[in-house]
């Protein structure tokens, strides 16, 4: 493995039609990591993948995953990845243990290599006892855990998950988080798509924001977060007609731009310096006779990272 587990450099793609789906990507991935790839539908976020799979062609640029170009040697690339989509590739009729030791004989395993390693998929991922169960009988989140179960046969050194939890309830989304910061901390590089910020947050070491086929920002959750400012000031007014007015208030005390949210009579607006910046806010509403339901301080969250950043790209567009 070279010092990338995944590398991606000027990745484009177009389809038929002149649809561009990458349009210069950059990625790369350390070893032993989760890595979030975050954006809207259609940002390209499955197109990279697909290509890093093997299971697309870029059309220019190179990738390489698990130090193997995917465009001259996508055999040795898929002799060392696992690839769970968005929907469970999982037979319902069969059982647990037949679903893992079918994925077993695909991959050539011998017959008693694919239950051994079957029963030791069953235990790692939490689902000894439903083994002999079809798996339609399993709840959202266990059919989930076997497809992931099915995606490590080759205990593989890179695990692409394309939005791996797409239609499960939150206890289904627990039970797949716990399994994917179990198979990062045994060393396996996850490359992680969602739609979830909050899933991005919880699993992903650093994080590419996705937008028209490019990475347009990077880093750590936190990093990403104090992009918008180390911390925001929220303020709930009693009444919504004194909105205008005390964004006025509020963008003065700050110095930032403030966000309005009508609906929840809600102002919020990043600050440097915590303290003062609320102080402030607190005497500039006081002297203006706004009352205020509610103010506090606390972190920004992805949720606005991710729209600011995508707000700025449509703002350039335009």
């Amino acid at each position: 493995m070279t010092d990338h587990a995944v590398l991606a450099q000027g990745v484009r793609k177009r389809y038929g039609g002149g649809t561009t789906a990458l349009d210069g990507l950059d990625l790369a991935v350390a070893p032993g990591t989760v890595h979030g790839l975050l954006g809207p539908n259609g940002a390209g976020k499955t197109t990279c993948v697909r290509i890093l799979a093997t299971l697309l062609t870029l059309d220019g640029g190179r990738a390489e995953v698990a130090g193997f170009d995917v465009l001259r040697e996508p055999a040795r690339v898929r002799r060392r990845i696992g690839l769970v989509g968005q929907h469970a590739a999982v037979d319902e009729v069969l059982s647990g243990r037949q679903n893992l030791e079918m994925f077993g004989r695909l991959h050539h395993l011998p017959t008693r290599a694919a239950r051994r390693r079957a029963d030791e998929l069953l235990e790692r991922f939490g689902l000894r006892d439903a083994g002999r169960r079809p798996a339609g009988e399993y709840s959202g989140g266990m059919r989930r855990r076997l497809d992931l179960a099915a995606g490590m046969i080759m205990a593989p050194a890179v695990l692409f998950l394309d939005e791996p939890t797409t239609g499960l309830d939150p206890r289904g989304r627990s039970e797949v988080w716990e399994t994917v910061r179990a198979l990062a901390e045994d060393g396996t590089t996850v490359l992680l798509t969602t739609q979830y910020l909050e899933e991005a947050d919880r699993l992903a070491g650093r994080i590419s924001v996705v937008d028209r086929g490019r990475v347009i920002a990077e880093g750590t959750p936190d990093e990403l977060k104090s992009g918008l400012g180390a911390d925001r000031v929220d303020v709930v007014l009693r009444d919504p007609a004194a909105l205008p007015a005390a964004a006025d208030l509020l963008s003065g005390a700050t110095g930032a731009r403030v966000e309005t949210d009508p609906d929840t009579r809600r102002l919020s607006a990043p600050v440097t310096d915590r303290v003062a910046a609320l102080i402030e806010v607190v005497r500039a509403l006081d002297g203006a006779g706004i009352d205020a339901e509610d103010i506090a301080l606390r972190r920004p969250t992805l949720d606005e990272v991710f729209l600011h950043l995508t707000a700025d790209r449509a703002e350039e567009a335009a």
